[in-house]
């Protein structure tokens, strides 16, 4: 299925490269990428994220025990061999498909409905890779990414990953669960502000990995010209415990924290028309890659 999708996105960067004029008009995102950078400011206390209790969780539990998620780390001695195997069980649930949603936005209805015959999004694919992650045991966080012309297009100016925090390295690392990969450096994985840094960068040694192994030449290249302008703005809810309902909780009626490059505006508009009026802005790292409680 991975080499699938990653035939598919083939063919959308293809068409993307032949479509400047679709830029142009500003009906699709960029792909001219920037370079940018954020600040290291101490972090706000006003911001609080709410992580679950990945043993007393009885919604986690659930769903681990539907899906013997257990036995995709049994036997695993590190944090990354975990991470990569709950990455390559996601990826294989259903086939992408961009246009249809589930009837609820949690991991069993999204499971359940996936093996009814249904195909999700790569929001779906972000949720179901989070809970799964945070029912062993790691924490992890839905992540959302906009390019930096997300008020001015018409369409495609947003991805959905994961990131996922590991103990044993200290750090968020970012992963997709679409295209079952995770960009590493030098064998460190990278957060999603890192992996910006040297796809600009073009920093040859930049690799993408999942449990099978490094990825191709060729799927590697088409995967970071095509990620790469979604790598601008970053944002995570705040609430990463309330797993199964849409009552997520908020702080002072926003529910998310967007990371916004210096120098750069607040977005305020997706894709011309949906107001984001959800969402705290902050422009240092010490806020959104805080270490989860």
């Amino acid at each position: 299925m991975v080499r699938k999708s990653l035939v598919i996105l083939f063919s959308c960067v293809l068409f993307s490269s032949c479509s400047s004029f679709y830029q142009f008009v500003n009906i699709s995102p960029s792909s001219n990428l920037k370079e940018i950078s954020y600040s290291k400011d101490a972090s706000n206390k006003l911001y609080e994220f709410y992580y679950s209790d990945t043993l007393g969780n009885e919604y986690l539990r659930e769903l681990k025990n539907k899906y013997s998620l257990e036995l995709l780390v049994n036997g695993e001695k590190n944090d990354i061999g975990k991470i990569r195997n709950v990455l390559d069980w996601t990826s294989k649930q259903w086939e992408h498909n961009g246009s249809n949603n589930p009837t609820k936005q949690d991991a069993l209805t999204i499971l359940k409905e996936a093996h009814e015959g249904k195909q999700f999004r790569c929001v779906e694919y972000g949720i179901v890779a989070t809970a799964a992650l945070n029912s062993v045991g790691i924490p992890a966080r839905t992540l959302g990414l906009k390019t930096r012309d997300v008020e001015k297009v018409m369409r495609g100016a947003g991805h959905v990953v994961t990131e996922v925090y590991s103990k044993e390295l200290d750090k968020w690392i970012f992963m997709d669960p679409q295209f079952n990969v995770i960009p590493t450096l030098n064998e460190k994985p990278l957060n999603g502000v890192e992996f910006q840094k040297e796809i600009f960068n073009k920093n040859v040694n930049l690799k993408l990995m999942n449990k099978q192994g490094e990825l191709s030449k060729e799927d590697s290249e088409n995967y970071i010209k095509w990620v790469g302008k979604y790598l601008f703005y970053f944002d995570v809810l705040f609430d990463q415990e309330t797993l199964n309902s849409n009552k997520f909780k908020s702080i002072n009626g926003m529910t998310k924290l967007t990371l916004v490059p210096v120098g750069h505006k607040e977005p305020k508009i997706f894709q011309r028309h949906s107001k984001i009026d959800y969402s705290y802005y902050t422009h240092s790292l010490n806020d959104f890659y805080r270490k989860p409680n």
